[in-house]
């Protein structure tokens, strides 16, 4: 697929673009090797108009990557541990995006496992977003990468997932205003073995500056 065109297919608010992501190849080149991951699970974000964005307070130095064109990769670190990566969608300005929850490795799984201190099973490789950027070596030097030109390669599909395929539900640690049944905006492939666990959110003390929002 052209390039012009993947990046289109994504210029849609996040809600409309997950079917295009739900059986997407994100490729990743380092100097430890390339690892691939096909991607199960996503949740979206809508921006300023979504209490559970980064983006729902305005623009920031932090969330300035959301706001930028489609098909760029915005990293975050959460609770001082981990780093997530999402995937822009819409037009420029409008700051949603696909947080990439859960996949498959379908390459370099030696090197995945490496990064993952070798789990107990290939299922645990990338099922949760802090395991999937791990397993694909992501931080924030990658954030704003366009994923379409390397390091990072995003490899669409020909289709979008078939609707009945899709099962849909609350998205994962989202408390407050923008938690719960009224936003069922995190999609996964039914039936899929790498398609992380829902926990609902919960309270916790976080460090200073810490969030439990995903983008």
């Amino acid at each position: 697929m052209d390039v012009s065109d993947a990046r289109s297919l994504l210029a849609v608010p996040a809600t409309e673009a997950a079917p295009w992501l739900l059986g997407a190849v994100l490729h990743r080149e380092s100097d430890e090797g390339p690892v691939a991951v096909r991607i199960t699970e996503v949740e979206a974000y809508l921006g300023e108009a979504d209490p559970g964005s980064h983006a729902f307070r305005g623009q920031s130095a932090r969330n300035s990557t959301m706001f930028g064109p489609a098909g760029h990769l915005y990293v975050y670190f959460t609770y001082g541990m981990h780093y997530c990566a999402n995937v822009v969608c819409g037009q420029a300005g409008q700051a949603t995006g696909l947080l990439l929850r859960a996949g498959e490795i379908v390459e370099g799984s030696a090197t995945a496992r490496h990064r993952r201190n070798e789990p107990r099973t290939d299922l645990d490789l990338a099922r949760g977003p802090a395991r999937l950027a791990q397993a694909l070596g992501i931080d924030r030097e990658l954030n704003g990468a366009d994923v379409f030109t390397g390091p990072l390669r995003l490899e669409l599909p020909a289709a979008p997932a078939d609707p009945a395929r899709i099962s849909r539900g609350p998205r994962v640690g989202v408390s407050g205003e923008g938690g719960g049944e009224a936003y069922p905006w995190r999609y996964w492939l039914t039936g899929e073995p790498t398609v992380s666990k829902y926990r609902p959110a919960v309270k916790r003390r976080r460090p200073a500056g810490a969030t439990a929002q995903k983008a």
